[in-house]
């Protein structure tokens, strides 16, 4: 068998599906050669600016609040390496590895698109440790999310200087990166004038966060909207709410799109059916499905759109374009990411709120429509599953608290010069908590609603939810009798994260 095609990487066209190919499925990268002529010639404006003795910010001159001071030209490399060592003060644990392959891809990107001023030499370093798959030690913590992701850049730039570290492999502890690099035949990056300032100016942590949570969000959503359905058919939904003219009447396309999936799924149920008689309304946990998780959906399509201009963005400063023309501006920073990843995590906490209620509803014996208290074979003898609901319940306060916006409360940095930062490297890491837990959630609503559906017999569900029990059956047995769920929801969980679970229901019903 073959890996996944490499990535040709050229600064203006990378997508989201190439960058979860090197990020979580390890496809190597190819640079472009068209591209290594605009980078060559950036360098060789830099060349010109310090050959001219020319005032420009990181190269010729201090950072931050130090900007006004000017750097004599013998000491402009000491300042680049200087740079590097003293911005890696990052603390915690390391990032995630495909965190840290996704944003060592979205600084090589960037750096490709020839604005930055740096050597061929430099995109090939990021290259090799992508080829070789090496993951630099990166603490998690330590970005403000303005003038660049610095702290997590510095440890990425050490890593290539041999005086940072690597992850071992096996262990997962650092581990020196000088030694880590010999054994790997790639050379040690000797940075140049701005070199330094140009491998930390930029959004990469905060982009990548975003891309990966945009990739992780739409297959909750799938996952919920398979879930959803077997709750509606184990509730005795009524599917006259799923009408395509209620979609079209509240101008929505996400609205139609969540309810003609449901339709799809709930096609030939024995149980969501539209009742002979009068029988009142169903709660709002059924009945609003498509105007709930169409929001969702519609806040997820807003945050793919930031996070697909991101990929290719240029977020370095400052940056030359053509006739040595040198700007300085303010493009590392990062309020436009950090706003999508604080609403993507609210749009998420949506979907696990949700689904919490409708567990609820299918444990409660006045509520679940002639269901047995908490689905349990003996009520009294048996608590049947009665605490998963506990734990969605727990899951779902806990991301109420971490939905709480990061990029509304700026500190100021570098004595003031920084007056207002993004902090959207927080709302990342918060947003990819906030999908753990709701994955959590979400598998067990697979779990409670396919028991119900499953005493439902002999009336059966609709062919999404009947493919969708018997992919959950793959996994867990039924409930018999009380053991212990946590493998069950932790199996459950792990397929819908990797995707097997839909991808199973999809075989039988596209939607």
């Amino acid at each position: 068998m073959t890996g996944p095609a490499a990535v040709v990487v050229d600064g203006r066209s990378l997508s989201l599906a190439q960058l979860l190919s090197v990020a979580r499925d390890g496809a190597a990268v190819a640079l472009d050669p068209s591209a290594l002529a605009g980078v060559a010639a950036s360098r060789a404006a830099v060349e010109r600016a310090v050959a001219a003795h020319r005032p420009v910010y990181g190269v010729t001159t201090g950072f931050g609040a130090l900007s006004h001071v000017v750097i004599p030209p013998e000491r402009g490399r000491e300042l680049q390496a200087s740079l590097l060592r003293s911005h890696a003060s990052g603390a915690g644990p390391p990032l995630p590895t495909d965190v840290v392959r996704a944003l060592t891809l979205l600084r090589l990107n960037s750096l490709a698109a020839g604005r930055s001023g740096v050597r061929v030499e430099v995109l090939d370093r990021l290259a090799d440790v992508l080829n070789h798959g090496l993951v630099p030690w990166i603490p998690a913590q330590g970005s403000v999310g303005a003038s660049g992701d610095l702290a997590p850049l510095a440890h990425l730039a050490l890593a290539l200087l041999g005086e940072g570290a690597f992850v071992a492999p096996g262990s997962g502890r650092p581990e020196a990166a000088g030694p880590v690099l010999a054994r790997a035949g790639i050379p040690r990056l000797e940075p140049v004038e701005k070199e330094g300032v140009a491998l930390l100016n930029g959004t990469a942590l905060m982009a990548a966060y975003l891309a990966l949570g945009v990739a992780d969000a739409r297959a909750l959503l799938d996952g919920a909207l398979v879930a959803a359905a077997l709750s509606f058919d184990a509730l005795t939904g009524n599917p006259i709410a799923l009408d395509d003219r209620l979609g079209v009447i509240r101008r929505s396309a996400d609205h139609r799109a969540i309810a003609g999936a449901l339709r799809a799924l709930l096609d030939g149920s024995r149980l969501a059916v539209v009742p002979a008689e009068w029988t009142g309304q169903d709660p709002y946990t059924l009945r609003c499905l498509p105007q709930v998780l169409g929001a969702v959906r519609y806040g997820i399509g807003v945050a793919e759109a930031v996070a697909t201009d991101e990929l290719n963005a240029v977020t370095d400063n400052p940056v030359v374009f053509d006739g040595d023309d040198w700007v300085n501006g303010g493009n590392f920073h990062g309020q436009p990411l950090a706003f999508a990843l604080d609403a993507l995590a609210i749009a998420v906490q949506y979907v696990a709120s949700f689904a919490e209620r409708r567990i609820a509803r299918l444990v409660h014996p006045d509520l679940n429509r002639g269901l047995p208290a908490f689905l349990a074979p003996e009520p009294g003898v048996s608590s049947g599953l009665m605490v998963p609901q506990y734990l969605a319940a727990a899951l779902v306060n806990e991301n109420e608290t971490l939905v709480h916006p990061a990029s509304t409360a700026s500190l100021s940095t570098s004595a003031d010069q920084e007056d207002f930062v993004s902090m959207g490297p927080w709302a990342g890491a918060k947003l990819h908590r906030v999908l753990a837990n709701a994955r959590t959630v979400v598998a067990v609503e697979w779990i409670v609603a396919g028991q119900a559906l499953e005493l439902r017999r002999p009336r059966t569900g609709g062919r999404g939810s009947e493919a969708a029990l018997g992919a959950l059956r793959a996994r867990v047995a039924p409930w018999t009798r009380d053991r212990s769920p946590a493998d069950d929801i932790a199996r459950v969980a792990d397929g819908l994260r990797d995707g097997a679970l839909v991808g199973a229901v999809r075989a039988t019903v596209p939607f």
